[in-house]
């Protein structure tokens, strides 16, 4: 567990390189040659892929406000370091639940997250 918000703002990058930019490598490997292009054409993927893809972008919208939160919180001296921990496990945990497909789980750990920011972002006010 993360012991300072500015661990739970590294963390939260770590994820996001992971996220964004590992996973969809490693699971592209076979269009190494594409991943090395431009990219001009698309290519064929597997269904894992495009839910990999489909929770990257997920967390590129949600990711911004979460950070803000983060940041506002150390300059307001708010402890919202529990919550901070708790949304990024539940994007941590969000991740394999949305490659296995699983819907419903998946969505309470998304709305779970949601909940996060929103009592952060109280605490603030």
């Amino acid at each position: 567990m993360p012991t300072s918000m500015s661990a739970v703002i590294i963390a939260a990058l770590a994820l996001a390189l992971v996220q964004i930019w590992l996973l969809p490598m490693v699971m592209n490997l076979k269009n190494a040659a594409y991943l090395l292009s431009s990219r001009e054409e698309e290519v064929e993927t597997s269904a894992l892929y495009r839910r990999v893809d489909r929770a990257k972008l997920n967390l590129q919208e949600s990711l911004p406000a979460f950070l803000a939160l983060c940041l506002l919180s150390i300059q307001m001296d708010v402890d919202n370091l529990g919550l901070a921990t708790a949304w990024l496990a539940l994007r941590i945990v969000y991740v394999p639940l949305y490659m296995s497909g699983g819907s419903y789980i998946r969505s309470l750990a998304w709305l779970a997250s949601m909940i996060c920011m929103v009592m952060m972002a109280m605490q603030l006010l």
